[in-house]
């Protein structure tokens, strides 16, 4: 499964960046129609020799066929995640591709901050914080760069647009899981 799902979201980022491609999504849907199904999945492109983040893009909820997903995210993280100006051409060979599937993510009900800290399960969470209408997500891959709890809580309050210490107003919490593929 994984040369399949790292394949389709290459593929699209090669149609995307008007690039020659050879993936066979009509062979690929018929030896494995799991990929019709709703899915929620995450691209992820990061750049060697470092894996320094490139783009990510992904869906939190199940609302299309799995493969459609991962070719619309896979396009998006090339070409339209805000943070990075759009993938070109040249950068395609340093690139290494990682697709996510994630679970639907179940609310967490919590006290207090201390009360969320033993609940949370670092490097296997996924974690959606939402408040007063922001919103953001981490995926449990994040916890590789911020392990500790403190910071991984205080840079997720802070790519929603929120202060740091924004656990202290109780935002909703929802965890995930996810399956991690990974190009070699």
């Amino acid at each position: 499964m994984q040369e399949v799902l790292i394949g389709l979201a290459k593929a699209a980022i090669l149609v995307a960046l008007n690039q020659p491609e050879n993936f066979d999504l009509e062979g690929v849907l018929k030896k494995y129609p799991e990929l019709l199904e709703n899915g929620a999945a995450f691209v992820t492109i990061n750049k060697r020799p470092n894996d320094q983040l490139r783009g990510c893009i992904g869906s939190l909820q199940a609302y299309r066929p799995l493969y459609k997903d991962i070719i619309s995210n896979a396009q998006a993280a090339a070409l339209h995640d805000p943070r990075f100006p759009p993938l070109t051409p040249e950068e395609l060979k340093d690139i290494k591709i990682e697709v996510s599937i994630l679970s639907e993510p179940k609310p967490l009900q919590y006290r207090d901050v201390e009360d969320l800290r033993s609940k949370i399960v670092p490097m296997k969470d996924g974690v959606v914080l939402r408040y007063d209408g922001y919103q953001a997500t981490y995926l449990p891959q994040v916890w590789e760069q911020l392990p500790n709890f403190d910071a991984f809580f205080s840079s997720l309050c802070m790519k929603a647009g929120l202060p740091g210490d924004c656990l202290k107003h109780h935002p909703d919490i929802e965890v995930y899981h996810v399956t991690k593929y990974e190009e070699e």
